[in-house]
């Protein structure tokens, strides 16, 4: 039976080395730990940045995991496994505030749309399971590219056109944006994707802590919205509580 091939193992050591020592190490820090040759060691990790697993920081030229990485360890989490595990939940929310319900996954450069629940009244609605929403503008997007790495990357790489007068094109603005979502564990969009309309979302995580996908609810500025333009605070409560119970059937544990 062949044995291992040298390279891929020392490749995997590399990985390892990186997932559970410092966030970043430096070349002789690997060469050393693993007892390579500097010259190996580098070849090694040229090729995996090239493949997006590691990450150089240009300032200090350490080495960490890549976003590529972890788009692979998220894989494992089915789509249908977490739609199946939002399932009560998300009907809980869409009566609790009396709006639609989205659950939403990364998906290329979007926001791919895997659960739809509709507003609880008798009014017409069009299911929209498989509709992308743009990471730059909705309350979902936003959300991923707060939490997530690899949607952080699509946001910010690609063009983030102004669908509506209120749209955050600019990267400062919109990496501020961002970041008050990291602040506060959810994100709003106030008009900035359809005129009218506005949304909250909050992170989903898996058992790794890692965002694996976002819920939120969408509706009519008038509904959504107090009097001053903000979103209502029950409705965001409500939200992050059903993010919380969703994370927390994933094996999150209590956040």
């Amino acid at each position: 039976m062949p044995g291992p091939i040298q390279s891929l193992a020392r490749a995997a050591a590399i990985l390892r080395l990186l997932a559970g020592g410092e966030r970043r190490l430096g070349l002789s820090d690997i060469s050393s730990s693993l007892g390579l040759a500097k010259g190996t060691a580098h070849g090694i990790l040229r090729t995996l940045q090239q493949e997006g697993f590691v990450e150089q920081d240009t300032a200090s030229g350490k080495y960490q995991l890549g976003a590529e990485l972890l788009r692979l360890g998220n894989s494992y989490l089915d789509v249908h496994e977490l739609r199946a595990r939002a399932l009560v939940w998300t009907d809980d929310l869409a009566r609790s505030s009396g709006e639609a319900v989205y659950l939403g996954v990364l998906h290329q450069s979007g926001v791919l749309i895997v659960h739809h629940v509709f507003r609880p009244d008798d009014s017409r609605q069009v299911l929209e399971v498989g509709a992308m929403q743009p990471l730059h503008s909705s309350a979902l997007g936003k959300v991923l590219a707060a939490y997530d790495p690899v949607a952080h990357s699509e946001a910010a790489e690609n063009e983030r056109p102004a669908l509506t007068p209120r749209t955050i094109t600019d990267t400062a603005g919109f990496e501020d944006v961002l970041e008050l979502a990291r602040t506060r564990g959810w994100a709003s969009d106030l008009e900035e994707t359809w005129e009218g309309v506005a949304s909250v979302a909050a992170p989903i995580l898996d058992r790794r802590r890692m965002p694996v996908g976002a819920v939120g609810i969408t509706g009519a500025v008038e509904r959504v919205c107090q009097e001053d333009g903000e979103i209502q605070a029950r409705l965001v409560a409500a939200v992050r509580d059903c993010a919380r119970a969703v994370s927390r059937d994933l094996g999150a544990g209590r956040f």
